[in-house]
């Protein structure tokens, strides 16, 4: 039966382990020494070696050979390799995470070696024990017998108690480095007899991300094809990717706000089978070597691409702003988080290049300028009726303070004060400084820029249109916030008057007759109240 590539190369000796010099170095001194400690903690990412590496130091206190430990000859050393050595437990947490597994535990640890010199636990993936679980490991974990060793490994200490992690020592993997990575692939191609160019191999490197395991579960995926020379293009082909041509084109497609020919191009490369994910990580991974190209003079030793289409990555990158790298960037970022627990990642993708291509910004910060400027032919009718309506009456009178008015004073003052006459304000900069000045209020307060726009402002109030009647009752419950920060922006305390826009397309009685009753008073000078 055919053994996995990951498996087949598993190390067997410490002087086989790869990218953990670190923790190779630590454990044999203490082994060398008699040192050994009663509980180890190791954590790292996936395809790091942490099962691997307990494993080998299992064999280390077992190993029949005195002069070098483990020797992974001796009949202990094969035993624990083959998985029937009686002193060597290896727990799943996530299958066996309940009060009575461990209780089972901690009566097994009374009992002696059978063979061995020590017996030791091996409990993977400990951070998925229960709460209940954890306790009951705690006094055994921290005082177990003389002859007794627990391995604990996880991905996730952070969601380990601080109880256990008190009681080990803690000894964290690292990601494999990629010309690590590159070297022991190679060494692995040269062995079967194939070749493989230095690009194909630094693709796999790259797509490992790191672990171990998964580079040579690529690596293995190439070799069961049983070509005798692999090339990047063949890597692309069976990885399900595309070339950086593709990157090129597509971003430089959504850079011009081709949405339309971008999701052409995307439909084109599914239609041959490549994988969606797999895209996605790989235009991200493009819109990074953008950023990489557009800043560094000669990025040929951080990038994994032939000179020629380095030129062209800079040709694009010298076309393209920091912002719109960075919207790539952000976007594409979560949608591969949001593609992990969904069953349409395509459609997702294809979300992602309209998002993109329209100049969406992911920065909340933006989201308010150009929604707004969406919005405006939309409310520009409105917005004028409203300003007609709260013209000042006596145009003659205003004209006369206008030429009475310095040149230098005609503008808005810096307090915010009108100086004695109409204002014309910036209604799209004053609603978003209003949410930038206010933006550590709550969260959800981000909810109300999205769904209403600035309408106009008067002398006694401003009015805002929000899109829906669940928009209008939050901005209604956020009023205090928001005329604080009105006044603060404005330097006048001004009442807030919000509508749907629905209820903006029917003027609104009472607001006509008490602005009618202003402008009595003002001619009269009397004061007119409406009842």
């Amino acid at each position: 039966m055919y053994t996995a590539l990951y498996r087949s190369q598993r190390p067997e000796v410490f002087s086989e382990v790869i990218g953990q010099d670190h923790i190779v170095k630590i454990l044999r001194h203490q082994i060398e020494t008699g040192t050994v400690s009663h509980a180890y903690l190791f954590c790292g990412t996936r395809g790091t070696g942490k099962t691997t590496t307990a494993r080998i130091l299992a064999k280390a206190v077992n190993c029949l050979d005195e002069s070098e430990r483990p020797c992974g000859r001796c009949a202990n050393c094969i035993a624990i390799k083959e998985g029937t050595f009686m002193d060597v437990i290896e727990i799943d947490a996530a299958s066996n995470n309940g009060v009575e597994n461990i209780r089972e535990l901690r009566e097994s640890v009374k009992y002696p070696p059978a063979v061995g010199r020590k017996k030791v636990y091996i409990i993977d993936e400990v951070h998925m024990l229960s709460t209940g679980a954890s306790n009951a490991l705690l006094k055994t974990l921290e005082e177990p017998p003389e002859n007794v060793m627990f391995i604990l490994a996880t991905t996730d200490p952070q969601k380990l108690p601080q109880t256990i992690l008190s009681r080990c020592m803690r000894l964290d993997f690292r990601r494999v480095s990629e010309n690590v990575l590159v070297s022991h692939m190679e060494r692995i191609c040269e062995e079967r007899g194939v070749n493989i160019t230095d690009s194909a191999v630094r693709l796999l490197a790259s797509n490992a991300d790191g672990s171990v395991r998964d580079g040579l579960s690529l690596l293995d995926q190439c070799l069961a094809s049983g070509e005798k020379e692999l090339d990047r293009d063949t890597v692309l082909e069976f990885l399900g990717t595309v070339s950086a041509e593709f990157f090129i084109d597509l971003t430089e497609r959504t850079a011009l706000g081709d949405a339309a020919g971008a999701l052409i191009l995307l439909d084109q490369a599914l239609q041959e089978g490549k994988d969606v994910k797999q895209l996605m990580k790989d235009w991200m991974s493009h819109y990074r070597n953008l950023l990489i190209t557009k800043y560094i003079r000669n990025p040929e030793d951080m990038l994994n691409m032939s000179s020629e289409n380095i030129e062209k990555l800079r040709q694009q990158s010298n076309q393209i702003s920091l912002d719109e790298i960075n919207d790539g960037i952000v976007t594409l970022s979560r949608t591969i988080s949001d593609a992990r627990y969904s069953t349409q990642p395509r459609i997702l993708l294809e979300l992602a290049i309209v998002t993109i291509a329209s100049g969406l910004s992911t920065q909340p910060a933006e989201k308010p300028k150009r929604q707004q400027r969406a919005a405006q032919p939309k409310m520009q009718s409105r917005v004028a009726a409203q300003e007609k309506r709260t013209a000042l009456p006596d145009r003659k009178q205003a004209a006369a303070k206008e030429q009475n008015q310095p040149d230098q004073d005609r503008g808005t003052p810096a307090d915010g004060s009108t100086g004695g006459k109409s204002v014309q304000y910036d209604l799209e900069e004053i609603w978003t400084r209003i949410f930038e000045e206010g933006e550590d209020i709550k969260g959800s307060f981000n909810l109300i820029r999205t769904g209403a726009v600035l309408a106009g402002i008067s002398d006694e109030d401003f009015k805002v249109i929000a899109h829906s009647e669940f928009i209008k009752e939050y901005v209604e419950a956020n009023q205090s916030h928001i005329c604080r920060l009105m006044e603060k922006i404005t330097g006048k305390k001004l009442k807030l008057i919000c509508r749907t826009e629905n209820q903006e397309e029917i003027p609104d009685r009472n607001e006509e007759m008490e602005k009618l009753a202003r402008e009595v008073s003002d001619e009269l000078h009397i004061k007119v109240r409406v009842e």
